[in-house]
């Protein structure tokens, strides 16, 4: 099928759906967590697992798929993860044990990173540099639904159906999608740039971006402001609606609203990067977060607001988010060109590497308050901002792709 055949609404849709299989299979469950607690007759820290070991194996996976998808196209691979993710789905539906599912989750994520690792190599392909920032926000505006409606569709198959009924969900949804790519999506890869898939090749192209200090400091900015994200999607359960009594199933209005935050900040980013530069509106992002996350501390560690307290500066946290990530993808994407399946990997290995490590400090240091999880945002975001300064330092204010 030629791209033309394939509108633009229709491809940041197809793409953006792609990228949001990671945020549905994270959030929809969310509202699950102290249920799975008792049906597992599991620990916090143990039900904590099943997100940090789907961090590690999103972070894994995307290593895997960029070079796969350098060399034989951005199609062949995306229909493998989709078909792995709907199966990997149904046996987490039936899951005895919580090691089980964590062991599942592991590969459900596995199957569910293809799609941001072709997504992100596709806009590459198809959009000239200056054009990814905008598009990368267009993405974030579709794929942010998923944050906003999965928890509260997670929170009432939980009640009406049980948890199971989130991962057969799940499924269908990968049915779903394998038909939108093998319909409307177009092949974007030119097989004159294929690489090798030998591993010296691949190592080396890894260590090429791993030596290239704009593309590590950007991907790692990223990478912190994510992996704050993930360390409140993995605390605030517990925080919501063990500690301040939110029902399951109102837990997702919560977290809609700070999903809401994030989609309305990316599309202002989308609006205005071409007038003040995507490194620009970067480090303002990593600012903003790290004060509102050093706010947040104060407020967990006072009690000072209450519930209001918490919800504030994670609204705040979660929208810069828009402002952050859609930036600091496109300017570590930017110079990448033919190599851009491994470009895309190894930013998605390096972001979700800390997320899966945020995650799980979050789990392990858990406490009757909302503590443990305010210093581990406030950790990631102060770094954030540090390695941003840090690894690109003095570009211009007006920086742009």
């Amino acid at each position: 099928m030629s791209p033309r055949r394939t509108s633009h609404l229709e491809l940041v849709i197809i793409l953006g759906a792609l990228t949001a299989f990671a945020p549905l299979a994270i959030d929809m469950y969310l509202p699950a967590l102290p249920t799975l607690e008792r049906a597992f007759l599991a620990t916090t820290a143990e039900v904590q697992r099943t997100l940090a070991t789907f961090f590690l194996g999103f972070a894994l996976g995307q290593a895997l798929y960029g070079p796969v998808a350098d060399r034989f196209g951005r199609k062949p691979p995306l229909y493998a993860g989709l078909v792995l993710f709907g199966l990997a789905s149904m046996a987490c539906a039936l899951a005895q044990s919580v090691e089980a599912l964590s062991a599942l989750r592991f590969l459900q994520a596995i199957g569910a990173c293809s799609g941001a690792v072709v997504a992100r190599a596709m806009v590459r392909d198809l959009f000239e540099p200056q054009e990814t920032a905008r598009i990368y926000s267009a993405l974030m505006l579709v794929m942010g639904v998923a944050p906003i409606l999965a928890p509260l569709l997670g929170g009432y198959l939980l009640v009406w159906f049980g948890w199971q009924a989130i991962f057969w969900l799940l499924a269908a949804l990968a049915l779903a999608s394998i038909a939108a790519v093998a319909l409307r999506l177009p092949e974007t890869h030119d097989p004159k740039t294929a690489h090798s898939l030998s591993l010296g090749p691949v190592l080396a192209r890894y260590a090429a971006l791993l030596r290239h200090r704009h593309f590590v400091g950007y991907a790692l900015s990223g990478g912190m402001n994510a992996a704050g994200m993930f360390a409140y999607i993995a605390g605030s359960p517990f925080v919501f609606i063990e500690l301040y009594h939110v029902a399951p199933e109102h837990f997702g209005w919560i977290f809609g609203t700070n999903a809401a935050g994030l989609i309305f900040a990316s599309q202002v980013n989308g609006r205005v990067v071409h007038r003040y530069g995507a490194d620009r509106i970067l480090r303002f992002g990593n600012l903003l977060q790290t004060i509102a996350a050093l706010a947040l501390v104060a407020t967990a560690a006072t009690g000072w607001g209450g519930i209001l307290g918490i919800v504030i500066p994670l609204f705040v946290y979660v929208g810069c988010v828009g402002l952050v990530s859609p930036n600091a993808i496109a300017l570590a994407m930017a110079p990448q060109g033919a190599q851009a399946g491994s470009a895309s990997a190894l930013v998605g290995t390096l972001q979700f590497s800390v997320a899966a490590i945020a995650a799980t400090a979050v789990g392990a240091i858990h406490r009757e308050s909302a503590l443990p999880m305010a210093i581990i945002i406030a950790i990631c975001g102060t770094l954030g901002l540090l390695l941003h300064r840090w690894l690109v330092g003095g570009l211009s204010s007006r920086a742009s792709v």
